[in-house]
C-alpha cells in the first residue's frame, strides 16, 4: 500500500515539472522566427506616424453668374483681360460683360441690382449714390485723367502759356469744363477773362478746327486725341491735364472712371465682389503692360479699333486704386466738382460708406 502511494506521488511530481517547463518555453521567443503578430502591429503603427490620414477634400464652390457693365471708352480698357478670360471660362465666376454706349443704358439696372457691378464716370457714381440713398458703393478708381491740351503749333509749353489764348473743347456743363476751369484757376487765371473757352457739341468739330487753323489750341479726351494726331501731322500733345493738375494741387488728381457695385449685392455677396476685384487688379496691369495684346482685345470687344487703342492706351491712365487712397483721391476730385456745381455730384458729397475697403 505504501508502495502504491509512493508511485502515485512520484507521477504527480513529474506532471508538475513538465507543466512548469511547458509554460516557461511558451514565454521564450524563438530567435530564428520573428513574431508575426508583433511585426504587423509595428508596421501599422509606423504607417500611422508617417502617413497621417488626409483631410477631407474641400468641395469647390459653384461659380455664380455676374453681369458687369462698362462704358464704351477708356474706363472699359482695364477689364479687357477679364473679358477674354471670362469668355474662356477661366474667371472665378461666370462674368457676362455689357458694353454700353451711354450711361443711361445701365444706371437703372445698376440701382436695381440687375447689373451688380459697373465701370462708370466718377461723378456719375456719386450722383447714383445720392439718388439711391446709398445704394451704390465705390470699389476702386480705374481711370485717372484722359484729357489733353492739343496744339497745331509750338506755343504752349506750360499752363501759363494758355493765358490770352482761345481753347476749343467739348463738355460744356460737364466734368471737362469743371476740370479745365479748376486747372486754370489753380494757375492764377480766370476762365472767360484770361482765357477764352469755346465749347463745341462734338469732338469732330474740335478736330476740324485743329485741322484748319494754325496754332489752334484744344482740349480733348482720349481716344479723340489719338484720332486727331493720326489724321493731322501738325497736331501735338502740348499738356497732360492730369500731370498739370497734380503739379498745381498736391495730393489731388483727376479721376475719370471708377468701378462700383450695387450696395445690397455687395453686402450679400462680398466673396464674389472681392474675387472680381482681385482679377481686376491683374487685368488692369495686363492692359498697361501688354499694350499690343490689349489693343487687339479692345477691337475684339468693340471698344476701340486696335490701331487707335495701341496709341491711346499709354495715355489713358489705366489704374486700379482701392481703399484709403481711392477715398482720398475721389473725395478731393468730387469736392472740386461740387464747388463749381453741386448737381454734378448729385447735390451733396457722398458719406464715408460710399467707399469700400476690402
Amino acid at each position: 500500500m505504501k508502495k502504491k502511494i509512493a508511485l502515485l506521488l512520484t507521477a504527480m511530481l513529474l506532471v508538475s515539472v513538465f507543466a512548469g517547463c511547458g509554460k516557461k518555453d511558451e514565454g521564450k521567443a524563438d530567435p530564428t522566427k520573428a513574431p508575426e503578430v508583433t511585426k504587423e502591429v509595428t508596421e501599422d503603427a509606423g504607417n500611422q506616424e508617417t502617413q497621417p490620414t488626409a483631410a477631407p477634400t474641400e468641395v469647390p464652390k459653384e461659380k455664380v453668374d455676374v453681369t458687369i457693365a462698362a462704358m464704351k471708352g477708356p474706363t472699359a480698357l482695364g477689364m479687357l483681360k477679364m473679358m477674354e478670360d471670362a469668355e474662356a471660362g477661366a474667371t472665378a465666376n461666370n462674368y457676362k460683360f455689357t458694353i454700353a454706349g451711354a450711361a443711361d443704358e445701365i444706371t437703372a439696372s445698376l440701382i436695381k441690382g440687375d447689373i451688380p457691378i459697373a465701370a462708370v464716370p466718377c461723378n456719375l457714381a456719386s450722383v447714383l449714390y445720392n439718388k439711391s440713398k446709398g445704394g451704390i458703393t465705390m470699389l476702386g478708381i480705374n481711370t485717372l485723367g484722359v484729357l489733353y491740351i492739343v496744339e497745331t503749333g509750338e506755343t504752349v509749353q506750360s499752363v501759363e502759356d494758355l493765358r490770352g489764348k482761345t481753347i476749343y473743347s467739348t463738355g460744356k456743363g460737364t466734368t471737362p469744363e469743371y476740370t479745365l476751369n479748376w486747372l486754370l484757376k489753380s494757375a492764377g487765371m480766370e476762365p472767360g477773362k484770361d482765357v477764352t473757352i469755346e465749347y463745341k457739341s462734338e469732338a469732330t468739330e474740335v478736330a476740324a478746327i485743329l485741322s484748319q487753323t494754325e496754332n489752334a489750341v484744344a482740349m480733348l479726351p482720349q481716344p479723340y486725341v489719338t484720332t486727331v494726331l493720326n489724321s493731322n501731322a501738325k497736331a501735338r500733345i502740348a499738356l497732360d491735364i492730369t500731370k498739370e493738375w497734380e503739379a498745381l494741387n498736391e495730393g489731388s488728381t483727376v479721376v475719370t472712371g471708377v468701378v462700383v457695385a450695387n450696395t445690397k449685392y455687395l453686402t450679400e455677396n462680398p466673396d464674389v465682389v472681392n474675387a472680381f476685384m482681385e482679377e481686376y487688379v491683374a487685368s488692369a496691369a495686363y492692359t498697361v503692360e501688354n499694350v499690343d495684346a490689349a489693343a487687339a482685345l479692345s477691337e475684339k470687344f468693340d471698344i476701340f479699333k486696335a490701331a487707335i487703342a495701341k496709341k491711346a492706351i499709354p495715355y489713358c491712365n489705366i489704374v486700379l486704386i482701392e481703399g484709403d487712397e481711392m477715398k482720398t483721391k475721389a473725395n478731393a476730385y468730387l469736392n472740386v466738382l461740387f464747388e463749381q456745381n453741386p448737381a454734378s455730384v448729385g447735390g451733396t458729397l457722398p458719406e464715408d460708406n460710399f467707399f469700400y475697403k476690402r
